[in-house]
Protein backbone atom coordinates (compact mmCIF):
# COMPACT_ATOMS: atom_id res chain seq x y z
CA UNK A 1 0.00 0.00 0.00
CA UNK A 2 1.46 3.34 -0.91
CA UNK A 3 2.50 5.52 1.88
CA UNK A 4 0.02 8.41 2.71
CA UNK A 5 1.56 12.02 1.50
CA UNK A 6 3.18 13.89 3.79
CA UNK A 7 2.00 17.51 5.09
CA UNK A 8 5.31 18.35 4.01
CA UNK A 9 4.06 18.38 0.58
CA UNK A 10 1.92 21.21 1.46
CA UNK A 11 5.14 23.62 2.05
CA UNK A 12 5.73 26.10 -0.37
CA UNK A 13 9.50 25.50 -1.19
CA UNK A 14 11.95 27.44 -3.32
CA UNK A 15 14.85 25.15 -4.45
CA UNK A 16 17.41 27.24 -6.26
CA UNK A 17 19.67 27.01 -3.17
CA UNK A 18 22.96 25.35 -4.62
CA UNK A 19 23.73 22.17 -3.07
CA UNK A 20 25.54 18.82 -3.60
CA UNK A 21 26.54 18.09 -7.31
CA UNK A 22 24.65 14.79 -8.44
CA UNK A 23 26.05 11.65 -7.17
CA UNK A 24 24.30 10.38 -10.47
CA UNK A 25 20.73 8.93 -11.16
CA UNK A 26 20.36 12.45 -10.08
CA UNK A 27 20.94 11.70 -6.03
CA UNK A 28 22.00 14.49 -3.50
CA UNK A 29 23.35 13.81 -0.12
CA UNK A 30 21.58 14.64 2.95
CA UNK A 31 23.42 15.49 6.33
CA UNK A 32 21.52 14.68 9.39
CA UNK A 33 22.60 15.92 12.83
CA UNK A 34 20.28 13.88 16.09
CA UNK A 35 20.32 12.80 19.51
CA UNK A 36 18.76 10.10 21.31
CA UNK A 37 18.72 8.15 24.32
CA UNK A 38 19.50 4.85 23.98
CA UNK A 39 18.01 3.30 26.55
CA UNK A 40 15.38 1.17 24.90
CA UNK A 41 16.90 0.87 21.99
CA UNK A 42 18.77 -2.11 20.61
CA UNK A 43 22.29 -0.28 19.53
CA UNK A 44 22.20 2.08 16.24
CA UNK A 45 22.51 -0.68 13.36
CA UNK A 46 19.27 -2.20 11.85
CA UNK A 47 18.24 -5.54 13.03
CA UNK A 48 15.25 -7.94 12.11
CA UNK A 49 12.55 -7.97 14.79
CA UNK A 50 14.89 -5.27 16.90
CA UNK A 51 14.11 -1.62 17.78
CA UNK A 52 17.31 0.23 17.04
CA UNK A 53 18.00 3.91 15.82
CA UNK A 54 18.22 3.37 12.45
CA UNK A 55 15.45 1.32 12.14
CA UNK A 56 12.64 4.00 13.79
CA UNK A 57 14.72 6.84 11.62
CA UNK A 58 14.94 5.11 8.49
CA UNK A 59 11.31 4.65 8.81
CA UNK A 60 10.72 7.89 9.91
CA UNK A 61 12.39 9.46 6.46
CA UNK A 62 10.44 6.92 4.42
CA UNK A 63 7.64 8.70 5.44
CA UNK A 64 8.57 12.20 5.56
CA UNK A 65 10.22 11.91 2.19
CA UNK A 66 6.87 9.57 1.04
CA UNK A 67 9.70 6.63 -0.37
CA UNK A 68 8.46 3.42 -1.03
CA UNK A 69 11.45 2.18 0.60
CA UNK A 70 13.30 2.96 3.76
CA UNK A 71 16.56 4.90 2.64
CA UNK A 72 20.23 3.57 4.18
CA UNK A 73 21.82 5.80 6.37
CA UNK A 74 25.35 5.59 7.19
CA UNK A 75 26.45 7.03 10.33
CA UNK A 76 29.23 8.69 11.85
CA UNK A 77 29.75 6.04 15.07
CA UNK A 78 27.57 2.97 15.09
CA UNK A 79 26.75 3.33 18.85
CA UNK A 80 25.86 -0.10 21.23
CA UNK A 81 22.82 -0.86 22.73
CA UNK A 82 22.04 1.51 25.76
CA UNK A 83 24.73 4.03 24.07
CA UNK A 84 23.09 7.79 24.01
CA UNK A 85 24.16 10.22 21.44
CA UNK A 86 24.18 13.66 21.52
CA UNK A 87 26.17 14.51 18.39
CA UNK A 88 25.63 12.00 15.95
CA UNK A 89 25.67 12.23 12.35
CA UNK A 90 24.46 10.45 9.33
CA UNK A 91 23.58 10.51 5.42
CA UNK A 92 21.75 9.42 2.89
CA UNK A 93 21.36 9.91 -0.97
CA UNK A 94 18.32 10.68 -2.48
CA UNK A 95 16.91 11.87 -5.41
CA UNK A 96 16.53 15.73 -6.20
CA UNK A 97 12.91 15.56 -5.94
CA UNK A 98 12.71 14.17 -2.44
CA UNK A 99 15.63 16.67 -1.00
CA UNK A 100 13.75 19.54 -2.14
CA UNK A 101 11.48 18.26 0.40
CA UNK A 102 14.01 18.89 2.94
CA UNK A 103 16.29 21.32 1.78
CA UNK A 104 14.48 23.87 0.00
CA UNK A 105 13.93 27.24 1.80
CA UNK A 106 10.93 28.26 3.83
CA UNK A 107 9.70 31.59 4.13
CA UNK A 108 8.93 32.31 7.58
CA UNK A 109 6.91 35.79 8.24
CA UNK A 110 5.50 37.48 11.37
CA UNK A 111 4.96 36.50 15.29
CA UNK A 112 7.00 33.19 13.90
CA UNK A 113 10.20 35.48 12.22
CA UNK A 114 10.57 37.66 15.18
CA UNK A 115 11.19 34.74 17.34
CA UNK A 116 14.38 33.85 15.06
CA UNK A 117 17.44 35.08 15.75
CA UNK A 118 18.60 38.68 14.32
CA UNK A 119 21.29 37.04 12.01
CA UNK A 120 18.47 34.56 10.72
CA UNK A 121 15.51 36.79 9.86
CA UNK A 122 14.81 38.07 6.44
CA UNK A 123 13.75 41.45 4.47
CA UNK A 124 10.77 43.22 5.79
CA UNK A 125 11.09 41.23 9.46
CA UNK A 126 10.94 38.35 7.40
CA UNK A 127 13.04 34.97 7.27
CA UNK A 128 14.54 32.09 5.10
CA UNK A 129 14.64 28.59 7.50
CA UNK A 130 16.63 26.02 4.72
CA UNK A 131 14.07 22.67 5.70
CA UNK A 132 13.47 24.18 9.76
CA UNK A 133 9.73 23.30 9.68
CA UNK A 134 10.63 20.38 7.39
CA UNK A 135 12.78 18.93 10.28
CA UNK A 136 10.11 19.51 12.81
CA UNK A 137 7.87 17.04 10.18
CA UNK A 138 10.38 14.57 10.54
CA UNK A 139 10.40 14.62 14.48
CA UNK A 140 6.48 14.77 14.70
CA UNK A 141 7.18 11.24 13.03
CA UNK A 142 10.21 9.87 15.16
CA UNK A 143 9.40 8.75 18.72
CA UNK A 144 10.40 10.86 21.37
CA UNK A 145 13.64 9.22 21.95
CA UNK A 146 15.21 10.27 18.96
CA UNK A 147 15.82 14.09 18.00
CA UNK A 148 16.69 15.10 14.23
CA UNK A 149 18.57 18.85 15.14
CA UNK A 150 19.31 19.51 11.78
CA UNK A 151 18.69 18.32 7.73
CA UNK A 152 20.76 20.19 5.32
CA UNK A 153 22.48 19.36 2.16
CA UNK A 154 26.04 17.69 2.46
CA UNK A 155 29.28 19.66 1.02
CA UNK A 156 30.62 17.70 -2.38
CA UNK A 157 32.82 14.71 -0.56
CA UNK A 158 31.04 14.72 2.53
CA UNK A 159 30.92 11.42 3.79
CA UNK A 160 29.90 10.84 7.37
CA UNK A 161 31.60 7.96 8.65
CA UNK A 162 34.86 8.58 6.36
CA UNK A 163 35.19 11.98 6.32
CA UNK A 164 35.60 12.18 10.29
CA UNK A 165 38.66 13.56 11.65
CA UNK A 166 37.27 12.00 15.34
CA UNK A 167 34.53 11.41 17.45
CA UNK A 168 34.12 12.78 21.22
CA UNK A 169 32.31 10.21 23.85
CA UNK A 170 31.59 11.31 27.55
CA UNK A 171 31.40 8.51 30.54
CA UNK A 172 29.83 9.36 33.64
CA UNK A 173 30.85 7.47 36.61
CA UNK A 174 29.11 8.67 40.17
CA UNK A 175 31.39 6.81 42.90
CA UNK A 176 29.09 8.66 45.53
CA UNK A 177 25.70 8.39 46.19
CA UNK A 178 23.95 8.61 42.68
CA UNK A 179 21.09 10.60 41.67
CA UNK A 180 18.24 8.57 40.53
CA UNK A 181 17.12 11.15 38.17
CA UNK A 182 20.33 10.55 35.77
CA UNK A 183 20.24 6.63 36.57
CA UNK A 184 19.92 6.21 32.77
CA UNK A 185 23.16 8.08 31.72
CA UNK A 186 25.53 7.67 34.80
CA UNK A 187 27.11 4.24 36.14
CA UNK A 188 26.70 4.26 40.04
CA UNK A 189 30.48 2.62 41.05
CA UNK A 190 30.69 1.09 44.63
CA UNK A 191 34.46 2.54 44.90
CA UNK A 192 36.06 6.13 45.51
CA UNK A 193 38.08 7.38 42.67
CA UNK A 194 41.27 8.87 42.22
CA UNK A 195 41.13 11.00 39.05
CA UNK A 196 44.88 12.09 39.45
CA UNK A 197 45.78 8.41 38.95
CA UNK A 198 43.37 7.94 36.22
CA UNK A 199 44.94 10.89 34.70
CA UNK A 200 48.19 9.84 34.73
CA UNK A 201 47.48 6.53 33.44
CA UNK A 202 45.24 7.74 30.37
CA UNK A 203 47.84 9.74 29.27
CA UNK A 204 50.18 6.51 28.66
CA UNK A 205 47.41 5.53 25.89
CA UNK A 206 47.71 8.88 23.47
CA UNK A 207 48.11 8.51 20.61
CA UNK A 208 48.52 5.92 17.39
CA UNK A 209 48.17 2.61 19.00
CA UNK A 210 46.89 -1.01 18.13
CA UNK A 211 43.85 -1.17 20.86
CA UNK A 212 43.25 -4.92 20.08
CA UNK A 213 43.33 -5.34 23.84
CA UNK A 214 40.02 -3.12 24.30
CA UNK A 215 38.57 -4.32 20.98
CA UNK A 216 36.32 -7.17 20.24
CA UNK A 217 37.61 -8.64 17.31
CA UNK A 218 35.99 -8.25 13.87
CA UNK A 219 36.88 -10.04 11.06
CA UNK A 220 39.30 -8.06 8.75
CA UNK A 221 38.84 -5.38 10.73
CA UNK A 222 42.17 -3.17 12.00
CA UNK A 223 41.99 -2.18 15.74
CA UNK A 224 44.96 0.12 15.22
CA UNK A 225 43.46 3.84 16.11
CA UNK A 226 44.59 7.16 17.26
CA UNK A 227 43.71 8.28 20.50
CA UNK A 228 43.30 12.01 20.50
CA UNK A 229 42.24 12.73 24.34
CA UNK A 230 41.95 11.27 27.32
CA UNK A 231 41.13 12.91 30.71
CA UNK A 232 39.14 13.06 33.78
CA UNK A 233 36.98 15.25 35.43
CA UNK A 234 34.29 16.09 37.85
CA UNK A 235 31.27 18.10 37.14
CA UNK A 236 29.48 20.03 39.64
CA UNK A 237 27.40 17.48 41.37
CA UNK A 238 31.07 15.53 41.82
CA UNK A 239 30.37 12.93 39.04
CA UNK A 240 33.56 11.56 36.95
CA UNK A 241 32.96 12.37 33.74
CA UNK A 242 35.75 11.27 30.92
CA UNK A 243 36.18 12.78 27.77
CA UNK A 244 37.44 10.12 25.03
CA UNK A 245 38.66 11.26 21.34
CA UNK A 246 39.95 9.56 18.89
CA UNK A 247 40.01 9.16 15.37
CA UNK A 248 37.78 6.42 15.26
CA UNK A 249 36.96 3.28 17.61
CA UNK A 250 36.26 -0.03 17.25
CA UNK A 251 33.84 -2.03 19.33
CA UNK A 252 33.70 -1.66 22.97
CA UNK A 253 36.72 0.04 22.90
CA UNK A 254 35.74 3.00 24.21
CA UNK A 255 33.75 0.81 27.60
CA UNK A 256 37.56 -0.95 27.48
CA UNK A 257 39.27 2.12 28.11
CA UNK A 258 36.93 3.54 30.73
CA UNK A 259 36.40 0.17 32.21
CA UNK A 260 40.57 0.11 32.18
CA UNK A 261 40.86 3.21 34.01
CA UNK A 262 38.15 2.60 36.80
CA UNK A 263 40.33 -0.75 37.70
CA UNK A 264 43.47 2.04 38.30
CA UNK A 265 40.89 4.65 39.35
CA UNK A 266 40.14 2.44 42.38
CA UNK A 267 43.63 0.70 42.85
CA UNK A 268 43.14 -2.38 41.26
CA UNK A 269 46.02 -2.01 38.71
CA UNK A 270 48.81 0.16 38.08
CA UNK A 271 50.09 2.39 34.79
CA UNK A 272 52.52 -0.50 34.27
CA UNK A 273 49.89 -3.04 33.59
CA UNK A 274 47.69 -0.42 31.74
CA UNK A 275 50.54 0.23 29.52
CA UNK A 276 51.06 -3.72 29.12
CA UNK A 277 48.04 -4.05 27.31
CA UNK A 278 49.10 -1.92 24.65
CA UNK A 279 51.49 -5.24 23.65
CA UNK A 280 48.37 -7.31 23.15
CA UNK A 281 47.56 -8.49 19.35
CA UNK A 282 43.94 -9.90 21.11
CA UNK A 283 41.16 -8.87 23.44
CA UNK A 284 42.33 -9.14 27.20
CA UNK A 285 39.64 -10.25 29.48
CA UNK A 286 41.54 -9.16 32.45
CA UNK A 287 39.88 -5.98 31.24
CA UNK A 288 35.96 -5.00 32.15
CA UNK A 289 33.36 -3.33 29.41
CA UNK A 290 31.60 -1.16 31.72
CA UNK A 291 27.53 -1.12 31.44
CA UNK A 292 26.79 0.85 27.84
CA UNK A 293 24.24 3.35 29.60
CA UNK A 294 26.89 5.38 31.29
CA UNK A 295 28.28 6.49 27.60
CA UNK A 296 27.52 9.33 25.25
CA UNK A 297 28.38 10.33 21.48
CA UNK A 298 28.87 14.31 22.23
CA UNK A 299 30.34 15.12 18.65
CA UNK A 300 31.56 14.29 15.33
CA UNK A 301 34.37 16.78 13.44
CA UNK A 302 34.94 17.30 10.09
CA UNK A 303 37.01 19.42 8.05
CA UNK A 304 36.50 22.14 5.97
CA UNK A 305 34.34 21.44 3.20
CA UNK A 306 36.78 21.45 0.69
CA UNK A 307 38.99 18.94 2.65
CA UNK A 308 36.24 16.39 3.23
CA UNK A 309 36.44 13.74 0.17
CA UNK A 310 40.67 13.78 0.67
CA UNK A 311 39.70 12.99 4.24
CA UNK A 312 37.63 10.14 3.51
CA UNK A 313 39.90 9.02 0.65
CA UNK A 314 42.96 8.96 3.52
CA UNK A 315 40.57 7.24 5.92
CA UNK A 316 40.05 4.46 3.24
CA UNK A 317 43.53 3.90 2.46
CA UNK A 318 44.81 4.03 6.34
CA UNK A 319 41.72 1.28 7.11
CA UNK A 320 43.01 -0.87 4.31
CA UNK A 321 46.29 -0.78 4.56
CA UNK A 322 46.11 -1.47 8.22
CA UNK A 323 43.68 -4.47 8.12
CA UNK A 324 46.39 -6.01 5.43
CA UNK A 325 49.31 -5.52 7.62
CA UNK A 326 47.22 -6.95 10.12
CA UNK A 327 46.39 -10.14 8.11
CA UNK A 328 49.83 -10.68 7.26
CA UNK A 329 51.47 -10.74 10.84
CA UNK A 330 47.96 -13.12 11.43
CA UNK A 331 48.60 -15.51 8.87
CA UNK A 332 52.75 -15.34 9.83
CA UNK A 333 51.78 -16.05 13.05
CA UNK A 334 49.52 -19.36 12.09
CA UNK A 335 52.42 -20.18 9.60
CA UNK A 336 55.07 -20.40 12.84
CA UNK A 337 52.73 -22.74 14.70
CA UNK A 338 52.21 -24.86 11.80
CA UNK A 339 55.63 -25.33 11.71
CA UNK A 340 56.59 -26.25 15.63
CA UNK A 341 57.80 -29.32 16.33
CA UNK A 342 55.06 -31.52 17.87
CA UNK A 343 54.81 -30.96 21.54
CA UNK A 344 55.98 -27.50 21.40
CA UNK A 345 52.84 -25.71 20.38
CA UNK A 346 51.39 -23.24 22.96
Amino acid sequence: MPRPASKVSQIRIDTAEPGVPDRGAGLVRLRLDLGYDGTEFSGWARQPGLRTVQGELESALATVLRLEQPPSLTVAGRTDAGVHARGQVAHLDVAHESSSLITGKVSVQGDEAQRLPRDQRGPMGGAELAGARLVRSLNGVLPADIVVAAVSRAPAGFDARFSALGRRYSYRVADGWPDPLRRRDTLAYPHPLDLDAMNAAAETLLGEHDFAAFCRRREGATTVRSLLAFDWTRDDAGVAVARVEADAFCHSMVRSLVGALLAVGDGRRDVAWLRSLLAATRRESSVTVVAPHGLTLEEVRYPDDEQLASRADQTRRRRDESGHRRRRRELTAADGLAKMPEGRVG
